[in-house]
């Protein structure tokens, strides 16, 4: 069976305009395998969704630095539910407290990377998730 690479959209919701930690992320998860698709500053909730299904990820990858976590990241998970999709795999990072960071895991966020946590925190957590790649390779 050949294996799919993963496939991580990484995104940068509101107006937040610093994305040099998504750019590292985004780097990282391409140079350990993954295919990745960079979304840009300034992106709203429904643009993100929209690239992920277009693009057809395996997981989003949110970074806020302005504070917007609480509302921007539930409203990801919350339009990919309203179109029935489920198995797109949503995280997020950036400077997130951490009370915060259980409530949004439990509005269905996978898990939250924090700065200095370094990337292959990230890394693990995708593989474990999906497996080397897809279907299991």
């Amino acid at each position: 069976m050949v294996s799919k690479k993963i496939r991580v959209l990484i995104g940068k919701p509101g107006l937040d305009g610093h994305d040099r930690g998504a750019k590292v992320v985004a780097r990282a998860l391409r140079d350990a395998g993954m295919e990745v698709v960079y979304t840009g500053l300034h992106r709203s909730p429904e643009e993100i969704v929209e690239t992920a299904i277009q693009e057809d990820v395996d997981a989003i990858g949110l970074s806020v630095l302005s504070g917007a976590h609480m509302t921007l990241f539930p409203k990801v998970v919350e339009l990919l539910r309203a179109q029935g999709i489920d198995d797109i795999l949503v995280f997020g990072g950036g400077v997130i407290p951490d009370e915060d960071r259980e409530i949004l895991l439990k509005k269905g966020i996978s898990e939250i990377f924090v700065p200095g946590g370094g990337t292959q925190k990230t890394i693990k957590f995708l593989k474990e998730r999906f497996g080397e790649g897809k279907n299991g390779n």
